[in-house]
This record gives structure tokens, C-alpha cells and sequence, in this order.
């Protein structure tokens, strides 16, 4: 759970104030983007229209729910229109732009974006159950996200916006995602849990299940990292191509819980160690995996930081630690897109000089075609860096056993 910090500067659990009939209210403030508490809190109900609503979450004021909560989702989806319409859409970038510019427009409109939607809120009980008219059941879907119910009788108050996204990652999480490179169906479902990254874009994990494994030493069983495993996706994959042993490394609670359950469902548990640590575990390897967030850009959201790497903090980490973690004749896998390039946040350059620094030489690169959805849409304010997107697994050695 990620509970946010209050505006008053309290410490964890955060709080959220209200009147109401004259009385102060207070209860517990969750919400998975870190955001505070909003200062101000008014009540809305049935009567409460899309124009008022709207103004009133620009302002910054939270608008705390007490009608029916059908329709508390139309007047979000009401919000949701108001928003897209009055926000200034960033254009799409030229030859001439500064580099990134669109890339950065294109987030701030998200991010306000977000924050205006996010204005909606909701009460829910010491159970995580909505106590409000014609509420769906979801205790289980919060109990995922937030964890159990506490027996302490306190309730919570979270948006609307945050209840949709456990929803669907509930959804998701029952039903799978399917990865071809694990083997036939049904059994080769990963279930990403709230949270953690989940490997809806194939192209990755197929590299990593096509490449060839690194040679060992006669008699020596194989060694793998898998650094930052996430859902544990390419553990399994590494596991499933016979590699004996893998160490599989997060830092995140969630994440950790979530490796350890697909491994476990895909019959590899006991070929796959999870262990919590900051990038590499203890020792050396023959193989060492990594698929670091992609774009250098600070995350507006925890939830995010799967796909933002402010100041490529772990791609960078794990390029300086790799040679000190690779045997004699080991190999680094770097997965990584070259969207950052195209949106100009990277250069080629910067990239081979970060290889070079930290002692490592390329020993081959494979890549293919990013799969996304937003390439084939001309709308996209990103559309021209989607449609070049390229990913790429870079083979890395250590330099100093090509000297030996």
C-alpha cells in the first residue's frame, strides 16, 4: 500500500478532513499516484452537476461522494470528456522541436489530467467495502492492492480514479496474461498483481527466449540473474529453457509476492530464488538479466516508476555493477527500447559511453519491432517515436576478459 503523506506534514497513515452536517470528519487518505490529501473537501451527491463538478476539481477541491455510485462513474466518465476537451493538446513534434518537448507536454496534460479526475472520492468502510447505494462488492479487489482489512475500525477515503485501477488490475490478475515463449496454453499465464509490471508487450520476453544461452565451463551448471524481476516473467522464461538456477531480484514488496506466485503456478519455484535486493544479489554469474524502466524521466507516481527511470538511475546501476558480477566468460542481457532516442531524452551515444565507462564491450545485439498499440495511431502526440520504436537485447561482456 502506498498511503501519502498529509499536507500538515503528519507522518504515515495520512488523514483527510471534512465537514459534514457541522460535524469535522476525519479518515484515513489512501491513494496509489502518493498524492496529499486534498485541503479542501466538499460533498457531492446526485444533485451535484458535471459543470459544478468539474470547476471544483480544477480548483483543487475533493469532492467526496454521498449519492449513488452508478452515478458517481458517470460523473467521472462526465469529468472525463470535460477534461479531454479543455486540456491544450500537445502538438505533435517536428524536426524543429527542442528535444523531448512533445514527450514532456504530453505528460504534463496527463498529469493535470489526472489530478482533476482524481478529485472524485469515494468512503470506504474498515472492510474496504463501499458504504454507498448500489456499490459493487470490493473487498477483494482492494484487499489486493491495500492488503487485509484491518480489525481496527477504520475506515479510508480514496478516488474513484484508484478504485477503476484495482478493478481492472483484479480483472487482469484473474484472468492472465498469456506468454507464448512458457509454453502451450492454459498453463502459460503469468498473473500480474496491483502494481507490478505487467508483460502485455511480448517482443521483450521473446528475446530473451530466443536468444542463445551463454557457454559454461564443462561440467559447470549454468548461474542467471534476473535483475528487477518484477512479475518474475523472465525468470520463468529462463527457467522454462532449462537454465538450473536463477536468482531473481526486486525491491519491491509487491512485486516479490507477485514472482513468487507466478513461479510457483508455472512449476519453476524450484529453480527460481526471489530475493529483495537493489539490483544484483550476492556473488557472480554466467548470465546476468536485466529490463530496467526505459524512459530517463521522473515518475509523477509510484505506480509509474516501472516505466520511468529518473536520470536512468537503474539502468545505470546496473550497468556499473555488472562486470563485478559476471564470471569469467558471462554475459549481461540489456533490454531496452530506443524510444528514449527518439523522443530525444537519449542518445546512442550516451548509451555506448555508459558500456564503455563501467568496463563492458558488446558482444551482440538483437532487436525487433516494439509492439504497441499507439504506432498504428496517426493521432498519437508521440506517434512518429512509437512508429520508430525499435527493442533490443545488448549482449554485454566484460572487458577485461577479451585483455586476459
Amino acid at each position: 500500500m502506498t498511503d501519502s503523506i498529509a499536507a500538515t506534514g503528519s507522518t504515515p497513515p495520512a488523514a483527510i478532513h471534512w465537514l459534514e452536517d457541522g460535524v469535522a470528519c476525519t479518515a484515513r487518505w489512501r491513494s496509489e499516484r502518493g498524492v496529499a490529501a486534498p485541503q479542501k473537501v466538499v460533498l457531492a451527491d446526485d444533485r451535484t452537476t458535471a459543470d459544478a463538478a468539474y470547476r471544483l476539481a480544477c480548483e483543487g477541491t475533493g469532492l467526496l461522494w454521498r449519492g449513488d455510485f452508478q452515478n458517481a462513474r458517470q460523473l467521472l466518465q462526465a469529468l472525463t470528456r470535460r477534461a479531454d476537451k479543455s486540456a491544450a493538446k500537445p502538438r505533435k513534434s517536428t524536426p524543429d522541436d527542442p528535444a523531448g518537448r512533445a514527450f514532456h507536454l504530453h505528460r504534463q496534460a496527463r498529469a493535470q489530467r489526472a489530478r482533476v479526475l482524481g478529485m472524485l472520492l469515494l468512503p470506504f468502510g474498515a472492510d474496504h467495502q463501499i458504504t454507498l447505494r448500489r456499490a459493487p462488492d470490493t473487498r477483494e479487489a482492494c484487499a489486493q492492492a491495500w492488503g487485509a482489512a484491518g480489525s481496527d475500525g477504520v475506515a479510508c477515503v480514496a478516488s474513484l480514479r484508484d478504485l477503476l485501477g484495482m478493478t481492472s488490475a483484479f480483472e487482469w490478475r484473474k484472468k492472465g496474461v498469456e506468454i507464448k515463449a512458457l509454453g502451450p496454453a492454459p498453463t502459460n499465464r503469468v498473473h500480474p498483481h496491483y502494481g507490478v509490471f505487467s508483460p502485455l508487450r511480448g517482443e521483450y520476453v521473446d528475446l530473451v527466449a530466443n536468444t542463445a544461452l551463454p557457454p559454461t565451463p564443462l561440467g559447470q551448471p549454468l548461474l542467471a540473474f534476473d535483475i528487477g524481476t518484477g512479475s518474475g516473467v523472465l525468470a520463468a522464461v529462463l527457467a522454462k529453457r532449462g537454465v538450473p538456477r536463477v536468482v531473481a531480484t526486486d525491491q519491491d514488496i509487491r512485486a516479490l509476492i507477485c514472482a513468487r506466485e507466478n513461479l510457483a503456478q508455472l512449476g519453476v519455484a524450484a529453480q527460481v530464488e526471489v530475493v529483495q535486493a537493489d539490483l544484483f544479489p550476492p556473488g557472480q554469474a554466467n548470465l546476468v538479466v536485466c529490463n530496467p524502466p526505459w524512459l530517463p524521466a521522473r515518475a509523477s507516481a509510484p505506480i509509474e516508476r516501472a516505466v520511468y527511470d529518473e536520470d536512468s538511475r537503474m539502468l545505470l546501476g546496473f550497468l556499473a555493477g555488472l562486470a563485478g558480477h559476471l564470471l569469467p566468460g558471462g554475459e549481461g542481457w540489456l533490454i531496452l527500447s530506443d524510444l528514449a532516442e527518439h523522443l530525444g531524452l537519449r542518445t546512442r551515444a550516451e548509451l555506448l559511453a555508459a558500456f564503455d565507462q563501467h568496463g563492458l564491450t558488446v558482444l551482440g545485439r538483437l532487436e525487433t519491432q516494439a509492439q504497441h498499440p499507439k504506432a498504428a495511431d496517426p493521432t498519437d502526440p508521440l506517434h512518429a517515436a512509437r512508429a520508430a520504436e525499435r527493442t533490443s537485447l545488448w549482449r554485454l561482456g566484460n572487458r577485461m576478459d577479451s585483455r586476459s
